[in-house]
């Protein structure tokens, strides 16, 4: 485990100025990052391979930024190419000089200065758990050195490769190897991502654990119990992380065309509710007009219902 864990100093960043925050940036995300999916031999484990472009930005920003995402499913391996820089998980700050393992389920944030270039590999559920035989449920708190997880030679390839491409043929390289070792253990797996997979495409999160774990001839235990294993929280949790960043997703890029039955929502005081608990995070000054904005929506709305 990581244990340079910061205090909680604010002075730090007060000349920090600008903040991307995930949906409502969009255009900073999807331009001052490398984003590549993988190929189809790690699409049940990895969602993308990236690595932050930041060159140019330096100049607008001289004092830094700061990127803030929310919750989501899975774990992010973060290889730090630059200096150090400091990722907050929830309400507690890290001083990463090294690289670390990412669990996603909290809403995160990193303060980036000149100097910080990282790659990462976003994970719905990491292949390492064939080869180390992992229960990630057990690192779901903090950020822990990447190093338990990954080989160290592996790591020196990466960050002495001459590009983002190069890189990325690494890390493939060295997980489907361990894939094709272990090609009869795909059962956990597949279930889960089958699982998340169909409630995406459907839109449908209400199904019941039974109801799931029927569908697939295991008992609920045994569906929690691979739920935890891979992803480190319980099916309904993870699943409605999906179903409430799909919504906000929606919500955002495009409002003319949402509505909350389109993700089961059974009024808009639900998804109003849930909403607000996902975007709720105290250091995203970005959001508060947006918070406000969905204030006076939710009590228009619930004046039409009336």
């Amino acid at each position: 485990m990581v244990r340079s864990r910061l205090p909680f100093t604010i002075s730090l960043f007060k000349s920090l100025q600008v903040q991307h925050v995930e949906f409502f940036d969009k255009e900073h995300f999807e331009q001052q990052y490398h984003r590549v999916p993988p190929p189809a031999s790690l699409e049940h484990f990895v969602d993308f391979f990236w690595e932050t472009k930041f060159d140019k930005l330096w100049k607008q920003y001289p004092k830094g930024f700061s990127d803030a995402l929310f919750p989501n499913i899975g774990y992010t391996y973060i290889i730090n190419l630059g200096t150090p820089f400091i990722m907050q998980v929830d309400n507690k700050k890290f001083k990463m000089k090294t690289d670390g393992f990412l669990p996603r389920h909290k809403a995160i944030e990193c303060y980036h200065q000149p100097g910080n270039k990282l790659f990462g590999i976003k994970f719905r559920i990491s292949p390492v758990i064939f080869e180390k035989k992992i229960n990630f449920s057990e690192y779901r708190e903090y950020i822990f050195p990447l190093s338990y997880l990954l080989d160290p030679l592996v790591i020196t390839k990466i960050k002495n490769a001459i590009s983002f491409e190069t890189r990325v043929r690494i890390a493939v390289t060295y997980f489907e190897a361990i894939l094709k070792k272990y090609s009869g253990s795909m059962v956990p797996i597949k279930v889960v991502t089958e699982i998340m997979d169909r409630c995406n495409r459907q839109n449908n999160y209400s199904n019941s654990i039974v109801d799931h774990a029927k569908r697939h001839g295991i008992s609920t235990r045994t569906l929690q119990r691979y739920f935890e294993k891979t992803t480190s929280i319980p099916t309904k949790k993870a699943l409605q992380i999906l179903r409430i960043r799909k919504a906000a997703s929606h919500l955002a890029h495009s409002p003319e065309s949402f509505h909350f039955s389109q993700y089961g929502y059974y009024d808009h005081s639900h998804f109003y509710k849930h909403l607000k608990e996902f975007l709720q995070k105290t250091t995203l000054r970005k959001l508060h007009p947006h918070l406000t904005l969905l204030e006076s929506i939710h009590k228009k709305a619930v004046t039409i219902e009336n």
